[in-house]
């Protein structure tokens, strides 16, 4: 779990949440609510996801034919979660949600992803399908859809890939053929699909992006459709079966707990469908589920690792082995392992990189609030241009560096990490799925790099550094952070440089050599922007430091992992940025015959 007073800092104190109030959208809450909510979740987390999380992972859902088992667990946990209504927290009160600012929904969901991912994955995929149909569905379709995944009857699943084509949509094979009643027959498969198949609510609502045929080629055919497992009446009461057969499911390393599927449609009877967004739309109306995803998979990662790093902290804190380096007596008592220089590297490198992600996440969510409450078009415009260029680097820097901190987490506990006596190997097993899922972290550098840059003649890359830079000049009114500001602002010109280096490439038409390196891109620019959130984070730590009414260890470890990640990560950026300059094209060159 994540302990609250991390929560409170990087939400009241970073991120001023209670300002949100201010807006009318959230004038009907104050701080005393969102304490209240997260509190709320932090006890279910506890009580409800964390008890049954090894039990899950080591008894997961089975498929005997005809129907799947799961541990009864689940079920409870997830019945707690709709008596709640945290589906619907974040939804507006007109459609029967809690209207609260998605910061605050998603410092619900961080405690949900610590304790037990593979539950809470069943709910985080219905909040997303729910905001699909409320963005693009037709009023008949919030009603009979909607509104019964806010309640938490119904769950949901988004239905992209299929066993040939993964990230290729374009290769999509699923066909939507039109029927005189306006609905239309879905046939095809799709494979990984999670919770596409279980007895935990009494629908599924699958959101499939199939192809209308003689539609336009590629993904400018894909369309999305409605296809519930149950197919409904004009009440929304489930009639018939829907005809979606369950062909199995995949047993993946991580998130044991949750139904991964693959899925025929129309193979026994008919499946019906209902267009979501317009014809050959339905890639621009699931990207709007994919971006939440990415968020929330960002977000995932980030509470994963700082799950693992508070068990290994713990067990370090507590595991005697060994003895001061300068100490040669044999009789001299053992030290508590976290007293040796090896193990406070592998600790601060977790908090570093977990607390970095999650302030990161955090502020992410935030730009999403001020988006919805923004009535001014030019800074709903910056807004939304800040959260295009971070989404890829929210979903993938977490996915990528949080893993690596459980790694680290493992190696504090040595072998004692492997076994299943403790979390840790669960927590890396279910952490190491982030990086593939809602497009792998290959896909969200090319996206980064390739598109999100370049975009309005490289608008919101302009407008991310000016705004990290706003940020230096704030935090350099406090002395201690001096040198961090300046190294900050080196990096922040070593990006840009680097960046238009590459975008003069992109003019030219070389793009394979302007892509070839796109993950060392990211690499450089997330490492700058965690640079920034810990800057941010230090700043807030000097000022409440000084008002002389705060936690001082816990203020000064927030310093002394700022002052970790500027010396220990932050210059590897300098290595990034000549090895993107100089154009090397050593992964297009290598001969495959090479390999």
């Amino acid at each position: 779990m994540i302990p609250r007073q991390e929560i409170d800092f990087q939400l009241y104190d970073c991120l001023n949440a209670a300002a949100l109030c201010s807006h009318p959208r959230y004038a009907e809450h104050d701080r005393q609510t969102f304490d209240a909510v997260i509190e709320n979740a932090t006890r279910i987390a506890r009580e409800k996801f964390a008890d049954h999380a090894a039990r899950a992972d080591a008894e997961e859902p089975h498929f005997d034919g005809e129907r799947v088992h799961m541990i009864p667990e689940v079920s409870e946990a997830l019945g707690a979660i709709v008596e709640a209504g945290i589906i619907g927290s974040s939804f507006d009160f007109g459609d029967g949600g809690s209207q609260l600012p998605y910061l605050v929904t998603q410092a619900m969901m961080a405690q949900f992803d610590a304790a037990n991912v593979g539950t809470s994955a069943y709910f985080f995929l219905t909040m997303g399908a729910a905001n699909l149909i409320a963005a693009f569905g037709s009023s008949e379709q919030k009603d009979l859809y909607m509104r019964p995944l806010i309640e938490g009857r119904w769950f949901g699943t988004m239905c992209l890939s299929e066993p040939q084509a993964g990230s290729s949509l374009a290769d999509i094979r699923t066909q939507a053929i039109p029927q005189a009643d306006g609905s239309y027959s879905i046939k095809g498969s799709k494979m990984w699909i999670s919770g596409g198949e279980h007895d935990l609510s009494e629908n599924i609502i699958h959101l499939v992006l199939a192809k209308i045929p003689g539609g336009p080629a590629g993904t400018k055919g894909i369309s999305l459709f409605i296809v519930p497992k149950y197919r409904v009446d004009a009440q929304g009461i489930p009639e018939h079966h829907n005809h979606i057969a369950l062909a199995g499911l995949n047993h993946k390393i991580g998130y044991r707990g949750t139904t991964n599927t693959l899925l025929n449609f129309g193979e026994s009877g008919a499946t019906t469908g209902y267009l979501v967004g317009g014809a050959h739309n339905g890639l621009r109306c699931m990207f709007h589920m994919m971006n939440e995803a990415r968020i929330g998979v960002g977000l995932g990662a980030a509470a994963l690792g700082y799950a693992g790093y508070r068990y290994s902290l713990e067990y370090a804190r507590t595991r005697p082995q060994g003895r001061p380096v300068a100490a040669r007596d044999a009789m001299q008592d053992q030290v508590m392992i976290i007293a040796h220089a090896d193990v406070r590297r592998m600790l601060l490198k977790q908090k570093a990189f977990s607390e970095g992600a999650l302030a990161l996440c955090f502020y992410g969510a935030k730009l999403v609030d001020e988006l919805a409450c923004s009535e001014d078009a030019e800074r709903q415009s910056a807004y939304q241009q800040e959260l295009d260029i971070l989404t890829p680097i929210i979903k993938a820097w977490p996915s990528h560096f949080c893993v690596e901190s459980n790694y680290w987490g493992l190696q504090v506990l040595g072998g004692y990490g492997y076994t299943r006596d403790y979390p840790l190997e669960r927590i890396y097993r279910d952490n190491r799925l982030n990086p593939i899922h809602e497009g792998t972290n290959g896909i969200q550098s090319l996206d980064l790099l390739g598109r999100k840059v370049t975009m309005q003649n490289g608008a919101a890359f302009r407008l991310l550094m000016n705004h990290i830079r706003e940020d230096i000049a704030g935090a350099s009114e406090e002395t201690a952070l001096a040198p961090y500001c300046a190294q900050l602002e080196q990096a922040c010109a070593t990006v840009t440089v680097t960046t238009m280096k590459l975008c003069g490439v992109a003019m030219q038409g070389d793009l394979d050599r302007f892509l070839a390196n796109s993950w060392e891109y990211l690499e450089m620019l997330g490492h700058t922007i965690i640079a920034w959130q810990w800057l941010r984070m230090a700043r807030q730590a000097c000022r409440t430091l000084a008002s002389g009414n705060s936690d001082t260890d816990f203020l000064q470890g927030k310093l002394h992992t700022c002052r970790y990640f500027f010396l220990h990560e932050l210059p590897r950026i300098e290595r990034q940025a000549a090895l993107l300059e100089s154009l090397d094209d050593t992964l297009l060159t290598m001969p495959e015959s090479g390999f």
